[in-house]
């Protein structure tokens, strides 16, 4: 199995779906998309081998695929939306923003200003305000201390793993609990996130200083590529039924399979 069909415990909540052993799900018979992007699916230099099915959230991707020449594709849904199946929301008072600043990664890093990102936030959401790091720099204390001397609630979700180690399988869970207690989410830069944030009825925000990576990530960088495929989902608040729209198809939530249509896609059972 492909090390990243573990991040952020996909393979996890799939498995629990199927009704199988969550703590030890089964090799899945290909790649699977881990997060949202604006071309194929897949990540930078992470191509699926030849031969292996290419799993992706939705047909916008398989069709940004095709358009490049790719081909394998199967269309699931993804694992954001078979956790919400099995994760049915509860009634709860909800209050203030969830802020996911634009963040590096294990093999690359950012350039950006998080003082001024800060004090745009500071200007924009009225409060409370909870920031979500991603785990590098919530390891990082200069960064961590920056944004909780401002008065922001400071999380992590956790780590999404390496190489099948270190993988914390209730990431999803944790960010769900959170989207749910907040009225908003925002970011610097539209993400996975706000998608994940809409999807369970949050008022939305892109905005802010932007950051982007500091090596060619071919394709992947460009914070302007990004605003030129959505501008309407750019700004301080964004059209709550439009954003709806654009979350069900790239989230693919109306692409939801059976416990058994998934186990056999995914090459859990012969039937």
């Amino acid at each position: 199995m492909d090390s990243s069909n573990h991040w952020y415990g996909h393979a996890h909540i799939l498995a629990a779906y199927c009704g199988m052993n969550a703590a030890k799900p089964p090799r899945i018979n290909g790649v699977l998309q881990h997060g949202w992007n604006i071309l194929h699916g897949f990540g930078p230099g992470h191509e699926p081998p030849a031969g292996f099915l290419k799993y992706v959230w939705s047909d916008v991707s398989r069709r940004r695929g095709h358009l490049i020449g790719w081909r394998d594709y199967a269309v699931i849904g993804s694992p954001w939306a078979y956790l919400l199946a099995q994760q049915p929301e509860q009634p709860a008072e909800r209050s203030g923003t969830i802020f996911y600043p634009f963040h590096t990664w294990e093999q690359g890093a950012v350039e950006g200003d998080h003082g001024d990102l800060i004090a745009r936030i500071k200007e924009t959401e009225p409060g409370p305000v909870t920031v979500c790091l991603y785990w590098i720099e919530y390891d990082m204390p200069e960064v961590r201390r920056a944004y909780e001397e401002a008065g922001f609630r400071v999380i992590c979700h956790g780590q999404r793993g390496t190489y099948w180690k270190g993988t914390d399988t209730k990431f999803l869970y944790k960010q769900l609990a959170e989207l749910r207690r907040h009225k908003r989410v925002a970011s610097n830069r539209l993400t996975t996130a706000i998608f994940y944030g809409a999807s369970v009825g949050c008022e939305a925000g892109v905005y802010g200083p932007q950051m982007d990576f500091v090596e060619d990530r071919g394709g992947f960088d460009g914070k302007h590529l990004v605003q030129r495929l959505h501008p309407e989902l750019h700004g301080e608040s964004i059209d709550r039924e439009l954003l709806a729209a654009v979350t069900r198809s790239e989230l693919g939530l109306d692409e939801l399979l059976s416990p058994q249509e998934l186990s056999y896609e995914l090459g859990w059972s012969v039937a």
